[in-house]
């Protein structure tokens, strides 16, 4: 019988150019439904707020902090944890993450005073934004290079989704069940994904030929033959210089002009896009309506955010990501500037709001696809972490500027144009972003 031999080609150039196998789609789709969960929990914890309250009696100051508790958590793992990921892999450091998250949320049920319930909070985070870091290389690294952008958009694209699915599943159970029924749901679907990731999701290759790590290159053969590409005789040769580049490369001089600019650019996003997850509910009860009804309008708007950036990963294949990117960014900032002026009317709010979160989200998903290009292999999940941890710093900080503006007298059409000169600011600053080649 005639013996195959390896082929002699990069690894890299194979997943670049090869069509993507089944397993590298279950993969995207993998990042994805754990991306969901992001938005689930973030979601969630809105929804059993009314029941920490009425159980505690505590004061609306005091539930404010509860709510930016997994965001604190969120900034320290994505700027801690992708620096892991990074050094010991996207597999291990995703697993480790989603045990954290499991645990977190379990525990979250078993609480007694205000104090368990912040540290089990900022717990859940932190290990939600070291596995937003991983994830994002992920499925960035299990792509080829033309749906490479497209994959990083699914991935996106679970955080609204799981938020739109998680409210609607909180909301049930909160009518036969306590808030900590949520938790309970949360970590037994965190659990559950554990043993699939193990099992289903092998460590990245780029990683792998980056770091070169004992045993690398028969990993990495068993990682394309479960892909359905050939194996190789050898991996490129890499320097020990390079191998051992750590986090702190992103603040290099090759690299900190482009971590500057993305990161100032995505946390000036937030700022204005906040506003719309957190203040539209309170805004719209304001005019007159129920608390579902104004519940009813942030769903229009987490609807919109997964329309668009589904939209904006199809758009990719033809279009610059950057571009695209621009263009959401003002026209996102342009949408919640006339959120302000809309009538007390729900059918138009809603339109309105579904607006705001396709362009709004749809630009969130452009920065991951940015990150994810822009980075090299070696610092990828690290400078996506440090993004995303600095992004979150302006998820807490938006609705209290936000609150802030409204009891100094602002009107709700002036605190909407204020607020929405994040996104022209951010879409100015990444005017000044000049992408990189594709990287190995």
């Amino acid at each position: 019988m005639e013996r195959i031999l390896p082929s002699m080609k990069d690894p890299l150039e194979i997943l670049d150019k090869a069509p993507m196998s089944l397993l590298q789609i279950m993969v995207v789709g993998i990042t994805c439904v754990l991306n969901g969960i992001d938005g689930f929990d973030v979601l969630s914890i809105s929804f059993a707020s009314n029941g920490i309250a009425d159980e505690w009696g505590i004061n609306p100051a005091a539930l404010g902090i509860v709510l930016s508790m997994e965001l604190v958590g969120m900034t320290i793992g994505s700027i801690a944890l992708g620096g892991i990921a990074d050094k010991l892999g996207r597999r291990y450091t995703a697993l480790g993450c989603m045990a954290v998250m499991a645990f977190g949320m379990l525990i979250t049920t078993t609480v007694t005073n205000m104090s368990q319930l912040l540290v089990y909070r900022v717990l859940t985070g932190v290990g939600l934004g070291g596995l937003l870091a991983a994830i994002t290389a992920q499925a960035s690294e299990f792509s080829n290079r033309k749906r490479r952008h497209l994959s990083v958009s699914i991935m996106s694209i679970g955080y609204p989704i799981g938020g739109v699915i998680g409210g609607s599943i909180a909301a049930q159970l909160l009518v036969n069940y306590s808030w900590r029924s949520i938790f309970y749901l949360g970590a037994a679907i965190t659990a559950l994904f554990i043993p699939v990731v193990f099992f289903i999701v092998p460590e990245s290759v780029h990683w792998l030929i980056r770091k070169q790590p004992k045993d690398a290159l028969k990993k990495v053969n068993t990682a394309l033959r479960r892909m359905g590409h050939e194996s190789v005789a050898e991996l490129p040769e890499i320097a020990p210089e390079t191998r051992k580049k750590s986090m702190s490369d992103i603040f290099s001089p090759g690299l900190a002009r482009i971590t500057t600019i993305v990161t100032v650019a995505y946390f000036l996003q937030i700022t204005t896009y906040y506003f719309i997850l957190k203040w539209v509910p309170r805004v719209v009860a304001n005019m007159g309506f129920t608390a579902s009804e104004a519940g009813n309008v942030l769903v229009f708007a987490n609807i919109g955010g997964a329309v668009g950036g589904a939209v904006f990963g199809l758009l990719t294949l033809r279009v610059s990501p950057k571009k695209l990117t621009l263009a959401t960014m003002v026209f996102g900032g342009l949408f919640v500037a006339l959120f302000g002026s809309t009538p007390a009317d729900l059918s138009y709010m809603g339109l309105l709001a579904f607006t705001c979160g396709f362009f709004g989200n749809a630009t969130i998903v452009g920065m991951f696809t940015l990150f994810a290009h822009v980075f090299p292999t070696h610092a990828r999940a690290s400078g996506t972490g440090f993004c995303v941890g600095i992004g979150r710093g302006a998820g807490i900080l938006s609705p209290i500027i936000v609150g802030f503006l409204f009891q100094w007298g602002f009107s709700l059409p002036i605190v909407t144009v204020l607020i929405s000169i994040g996104s022209f600011a951010g879409a100015a600053v990444l005017l000044l972003l000049k992408m990189p080649e594709n990287e190995k």
